[in-house]
């Protein structure tokens, strides 16, 4: 039996040809991937921003967290979404590192765009649910402000960022790493760079972390520090680590001949 037209399926079910093809590709695979992924990205940044500023709200009001408590939580809330999302959406809840991704051909260019809406309207919900939750005045403000010259800020934010994205490049991009670990491994970069920067620049390595709680509490002191900084380190950090990313072959594989010398000249 002969497959009907798309023209005669709308003829008959009284539905025109271009509604069928609207229908059928929104519902293609591809598309409810897509749709899936940008779900993981929104979900996952709001609650790595409503734990992670939470503690910092939290803090500021009761006084209950104390500022190590504050990079135990950061670090935890991304590992926990890491593991949670990571394998529908590759969890990135960062545009520097979605950029930084496709810069360096680990992500579709197209899909940036979509990526970036969805942690900016994570990180925007996240900070109105907080803002609604809390009395948060200007004191208990959990966004990020340069503590002192801008530049200062600026440059530990390159600093930061660009190890927690040569962190990210090598146990999620290289296939020689342990993936299973990579939750723990850039978990632990964000605990240990909040610890080192936190008292400085906020240590924020993420322009969605403090563009969203600067737009729900119109506080823009010193913003631009929170993109440009984040942006440029990502990209450093992921350049260094493509310099030293020589081959493809597992540590296994280099060292099965004779020599490991001979082994990795012939890479």
């Amino acid at each position: 039996m002969p497959k009907a037209s798309v023209t005669e399926i709308g003829e008959s079910s009284g539905v025109s040809p271009d509604a069928h093809l609207s229908m059928d590709c929104c519902s293609s695979p591809e598309v409810v991937s897509l749709a899936q992924k940008v779900i993981a990205e929104v979900v996952g940044t709001y609650f790595v921003m409503f734990a992670g500023c939470g503690s910092v709200v939290v803090n500021k009001i009761y006084g209950s967290v104390s500022f190590p408590g504050i990079c135990v939580v950061w670090g935890l809330i991304v590992m926990v979404m890491i593991y949670s999302v990571g394998h529908i959406s590759g969890a990135h809840f960062n545009p520097a590192v979605t950029v930084t991704f496709a810069f360096f051909r680990h992500f579709p260019y197209k899909q940036v765009p979509l990526y970036i809406a969805a942690q900016l309207l994570g990180s925007i919900l996240a900070s109105g649910t907080l803002y609604l939750l809390f009395d948060v005045d200007t004191q208990s403000f959990f966004g990020t402000v340069p503590t002192g010259s801008h530049v200062r800020s600026l440059v530990i934010e390159i600093i930061i960022s660009f190890l927690l994205m040569f962190v990210v490049s090598g146990v999620a991009t290289d296939n020689r790493s342990t993936g299973e670990l990579a939750g723990i491994a850039i978990g632990m970069t964000i605990m240990l760079n909040v610890f080192v920067a936190g008292p400085v620049s906020g240590a924020s390595m993420n322009p969605a972390r403090s563009i969203g709680p600067a737009i729900t509490m119109h506080v823009y002191k010193g913003l631009w520090v929170y993109v440009v900084g984040p942006f440029a380190g990502t990209i450093l950090g992921g350049f260094a680590y493509n310099l030293i990313r020589s081959t493809d072959k597992s540590l296994g594989e280099l060292t099965k001949s004779g020599s490991f010398l001979k082994s990795k000249s012939e890479v």
